[in-house]
């Protein structure tokens, strides 16, 4: 285990905040890139479908490559990969050569996020992992929160092509640290024959359908190919299942898949993201169509979301060593449900107050979750497949994003025209069902706690001499 604890969560929190900016900044930026490049609203679209398609496809292969090869250097190459392709993307004489960057992009975002969980797992302790993932969370919630700020400073003083330049030193100087602080000869904790080339291939095929299905559910008129996609992607998640099945060293290590807090984490973020994105995504129309807000004031009536995120990430460690992750995902979920229930009874006369109520419901709920969840997950995997675990983890906050925003488009699909309350309408109940299902997940998280310290029997200090027995 390394000793070089500050570089790796300066990698960690640097590589995970400008991916999320990324993803804040180009939203803003779209409009003038379309206009600058003649480019249709379908091309448009594909800048982000494509980048996340690529994304979510190969996150855990990804993260695997980094359990055999060393964490540090598929973070450096999907780092200066990252920068390369955004440099690319800056100078993109048209709209496919930025669609093709954008995808090239997505792969190397997907070398870069899993390990950001990887290089943590290595260097700290598992019962250390609570402070540098809340960090790490924080500086998600803060690049997620200026983004639309600074990307809109960006585009109208300088054009839509200094926001893919904004992220080009962080990640140069992240790459280049990796490379100079990793291990000089990392021994590989997987056998060479471990890739599974075929799992790979049949994951990535179906999280690509499924995330391809998602997307054109919610773009008008793609249900068809949506429902199409989804059910190739059923199909190909049905062959991956018999093929790991039949695997002498499968992709997805079957100790993961049948550790119950690891799969209880996956599940309460997948359904805290969706329902998290889903709400954001309703509560955007409502306060523009609705409301009359333009996107900045918009952005400051969901701004106590952001603010909490980020300052509450930091209290959540101390939150599990108290309560137990049980407990303290538990509390995180109820928040969060309230939150989405509080936003599905918005009327067109909706004040700021109760926006920013809900907000902060929503933000306190949903960090709560995040740090819990993303701590289980990846304290749980053993080191060997740490890389896999933080593979997982960035699948699920991927595919929840996409599976709430498409639940809120069918639904607000059947809502007539002249803009949509909530109060009215059924997208948001439903995300209150999604949001309420992170309950049941997060009360199969592990207790334990201070409490269930105090009440352990036995003696409460080890003789002299001898080291305490600390059980995981």
């Amino acid at each position: 285990m390394t000793t070089r604890r500050g570089p790796v969560l300066a990698c960690s929190v640097v590589g995970a905040a400008v991916v999320a900016l990324d993803g804040t900044v180009l939203t803003v930026a779209q409009p003038a890139l379309q206009r600058d490049l003649h480019a249709g609203l379908d091309q448009i679209q594909w800048t982000s479908t494509g980048y996340l398609i690529a994304v979510a496809s190969l996150l855990v292969f990804a993260g695997r490559l980094g359990d055999r090869y060393g964490h540090h250097r598929v973070f450096a190459l999907g780092a200066l990969g990252f920068a390369a392709t955004s440099t690319g993307i800056a100078l993109a004489p048209g709209i496919g050569a930025v669609i093709v960057l954008r995808v090239l992009q997505g792969v190397c975002g997907a070398l870069l996020q899993p390990a950001t969980l990887g290089m943590l797992r290595t260097a700290f302790p598992p019962e250390r992992l609570g402070t540098p993932i809340a960090v790490r969370t924080a500086a998600i919630g803060l690049a997620a929160a200026a983004g639309p700020l600074v990307g809109g400073a960006l585009v109208s003083a300088y054009g839509w092509r200094s926001v893919f330049l904004l992220g080009v030193p962080p990640t140069l100087a992240i790459g280049l640290l990796a490379l100079a602080t990793g291990e000089r000869n990392p021994r590989p904790q997987v056998e060479r024959h471990a890739l599974d080339p075929l799992g790979a291939l049949l994951l990535a095929v179906a999280l690509g359908l499924l995330v391809h299905g998602l997307v054109e559910a919610a773009r008008p008129g793609g249900a068809t190919t949506g429902a199409l996609a989804c059910a190739g992607a059923v199909a190909a998640a049905v062959t991956l299942a018999r093929h790991e099945r039949r695997a002498t060293r499968p992709l997805l290590p079957p100790e993961l898949l049948r550790s119950t807090p690891v799969v209880a984490g996956l599940a309460v973020l997948l359904a805290a993201s969706a329902a998290l994105f889903g709400s954001l995504f309703v509560t955007t129309y409502f306060l523009q169509d609705v409301q009359g807000l333009d996107p900045l004031g918009c952005a400051l009536r969901v701004l106590p979301l952001a603010v909490l995120m980020v300052l509450g990430a930091p209290l959540c460690p101390p939150l599990q060593r108290r309560f137990g992750p049980r407990r303290t995902a538990t509390a995180g979920a109820a928040l969060l449900t309230l939150g989405v229930l509080l936003l599905s009874r918005l009327d067109a006369t909706a004040g700021a107050a109760s926006v920013g109520t809900a907000a902060a419901l929503l933000g306190s709920g949903f960090v709560t979750l995040l740090v819990t969840a993303t701590s289980v997950v990846v304290h749980r995997a053993p080191e060997a497949h740490a890389g896999v675990a933080g593979g997982l983890q960035q699948t699920a906050m991927n595919v929840g994003p996409a599976l709430g925003v498409a639940v809120a488009t069918l639904l607000l699909a059947r809502v007539p025209l002249g803009g949509f309350v909530p109060a009215a309408g059924a997208a948001l109940p439903a995300l209150v069902v999604i949001a309420a299902l992170a309950v049941p997940a997060a009360l199969a998280l592990p207790g334990g706690g201070a409490d269930r310290r105090r009440t352990r029997p036995g003696p409460t200090s080890p003789r002299p001499g001898r080291r305490p027995c600390v059980r995981s």
